[in-house]
């Protein structure tokens, strides 16, 4: 498909044909797509769990309250966040950025260049994400708050304003896994009703981890779409400034 056809394609499919069989290799290959979605700071705390256990996809439809896109779906894919992980990819970036300066800097610049990394991702990125009961949230806001006044400055720096940007980077990825299996003509359909802790006990995710969303797939049966495709009107939501 061109990508146009793909996002025309993809609809949230509500239920499934229980009689066509989707090929687990092929979503595996939607996935590593889905790990090239632009993420913040490539700090990639995610985790994508492809279920195809029949024993566990029936768990998960039951923590899904047993709505029809979860029950009848072949194959699952829970994404989930990371951000307990930061300071194991904080040291795999520093890394990586430190051989991308060798290798693509002029030598004059490495110095400087691989300070400049050591500098983001050896103290500002710990600085950003580690959690202790909001403490650390309170003390980067007064920081900023009084940075502020001086520069323009990012305000967004709280415990719970950098959860959301882990699950924002999270979704982008959920996103480009259902543009790339819209491609494959198979169907699938995001789901945000379901039972987290029951969820996570299933997946032994330790206490650091947290569901983002749960991507049911399968090929769409007559009827698993509801309706035609509604949107507000574009200029409601468009403004060119």
């Amino acid at each position: 498909m061109s990508l146009e056809d793909a996002i025309l394609y993809r609809r949230s499919v509500r239920l499934f044909d229980e009689n066509k069989e989707i090929d687990p290799k092929i979503v595996e290959k939607c996935l590593q797509w889905a790990t090239l979605a632009p993420n913040s700071s490539n700090m990639q705390l995610w985790e994508f769990y492809h279920i195809t256990s029949p024993e566990i996809l029936k768990e998960l439809a039951v923590c899904c309250f047993g709505q029809e896109a979860a029950t009848s779906a072949k194959e699952m894919v829970v994404f989930v966040t990371r951000q307990d992980l930061h300071r194991k990819r904080e040291k795999e970036m520093m890394k990586l950025e430190t051989i991308n300066v060798l290798k693509n800097s002029p030598e004059q610049k490495h110095e400087s260049r691989t300070k400049r990394w050591q500098l983001y991702y050896g103290k500002v990125m710990p600085l950003l994400y580690t959690r202790f009961f909001g403490l650390f949230g309170m003390v980067r806001k007064l920081i900023t708050n009084v940075v502020g006044i001086f520069r323009p400055t990012m305000y967004e720096v709280s415990e719970g304003d950098m959860r959301v940007v882990v699950h924002k980077t999270c979704a982008l990825a959920a996103q480009n896994f259902m543009l790339a299996m819209a491609d494959e003509k198979y169907d699938t359909c995001p789901m945000e009703g379901f039972d987290s802790r029951r969820v996570k006990k299933i997946l032994n995710l330790p206490f650091g981890a947290e569901i983002n969303m749960i991507v049911s797939c399968g090929i769409r049966k007559e009827g698993g779409v509801w309706g035609d495709r509604m949107r507000v009107p574009f200029r409601e939501v468009y403004h060119r400034l």
